[in-house]
């Protein structure tokens, strides 16, 4: 019998089969590669059309609404939320201390004006005696002036050889000279003592009509906060934070609620380094978080004229020499175009103080 057949040799390997990482690997790194580049492209086109921030919200002008007198709340008209406009009466005080005030000044005012009369009186008087003392001291001037010329003329006759008067004569015009001359000094003091009495009578007439004065001011600012008593809108807007209620006190100053205008804009806060390209009157695109889906126009307004840190309240002082360089934002105003928020409706009057916003600014020429 013939030997077992021996076994057949191995077939020789494909030497047609090529090497290396299977076609589906290739095609998703091809993808990935050309997804890559898009993607880094669109990020480079982006960069020189585009300058954007989520670092934006929503602002608005905020008036508060305070009292200029203390009181208590009789009556309340302003509601949470509710629309107001311009000389609206939002509540009114209690006008009863005001009152009593008024009153009390017009009182005052009453008495400086009696003082005033009687120190016209006294005035009118004392010039009447100073008219009457001037009239005496004139007639004294001349009784004096009459005595004087006998005591010369008797002292001349006395001298002389003949002896024409006695000397009984030459003592009594001598008297009666010095009589005169005291006469006169008195009437002049009294003549005196009249004018300071007009001098007094003025003077108290001026602080009487000082006082007065005074008191008109006074009624005048009484006037003032009984009117103030009325507590009006002072702009056009919707009513907000309201914390007063119709039975309670408050103060002067005191903060009762706010008023907030329909007007708002944007504040976005650019870093540094983004503001180079960016001017005033360009194209943004923005992003209200509260209406997702919704894309608003906007346009650049102004820059603000120092950074936020600037206007902190303990604003970071460099000169300690704990230094460390910080990329600084800078607040931008944009403003919203009119059509934008036509487009939106009713939901336009949402659009409040504090939402968050993204903006993206064109500065592609």
């Amino acid at each position: 019998m013939n030997a077992p057949q021996q076994n057949a040799a191995p077939k020789p390997a494909d030497t047609g089969k090529k090497s290396g990482p299977p076609l589906p690997l290739l095609v998703i790194g091809a993808v990935l590669l050309i997804g890559g580049i898009g993607l880094g492209g669109r990020m480079w086109w982006r960069s020189q059309h585009f300058v954007e921030t989520d670092n934006a919200f929503v602002s608005g002008r905020i008036h508060p609404v305070a009292t200029r007198v203390a009181g208590v709340v009789t009556e309340m008209r302003m509601q949470d939320n509710a629309v107001v406009k311009t000389g609206d009466v939002l509540l009114r005080l209690d006008p009863a201390d005001a009152a009593v005030q008024v009153e009390r000044l017009k009182a005052q005012i009453a008495q400086a004006d009696a003082a005033i009369a009687t120190s016209a009186a006294q005035i009118a008087q004392a010039r009447a005696q100073a008219a009457a003392t001037g009239s005496q001291v004139t007639q004294a001037e001349a009784v004096l002036a009459r005595t004087e010329l006998e005591a010369k003329r008797s002292q001349a006759l006395f001298g002389a050889e003949l002896r024409a008067t006695s000397k009984q004569e030459l003592d009594a015009s001598l008297a009666a000279r010095d009589v005169a001359r005291a006469d006169l000094a008195a009437r002049k003091a009294s003549s005196a003592a009249a004018r300071e009495v007009i001098v007094a009578a003025e003077s108290t007439r001026q602080s009487a009509n000082a006082q007065k004065t005074a008191a008109q001011a006074q009624l005048k600012d009484a006037q003032n906060q009984l009117g103030y008593v009325e507590l009006r809108a002072s702009s056009d807007g919707r009513i907000g934070k309201r914390t007063v209620e119709v039975g309670q006190r408050v103060q002067a100053g005191q903060q009762l609620a706010a008023i907030v205008e329909p007007e708002v804009w944007i504040t976005a806060n650019f870093k540094e380094t983004q503001l180079s390209r960016m001017k005033p009157g360009q194209r943004v695109h923005v992003k209200v978080d509260a209406f997702p889906g919704q894309d608003l126009i906007a346009k650049v307004d102004s820059f603000a004229p120092a950074s936020g840190a600037s206007f902190a309240l303990l604003p970071p002082d460099n000169a300690t020499g704990n230094f460390t360089k910080i990329v600084q934002r800078v607040p931008v105003k944009l403003v919203f175009e009119p059509e934008s928020l036509k487009a939106l409706g009713e939901q336009a009057s949402r659009i409040v103080p504090g939402l968050s916003v993204q903006v993206e600014v064109e500065i592609a020429e």
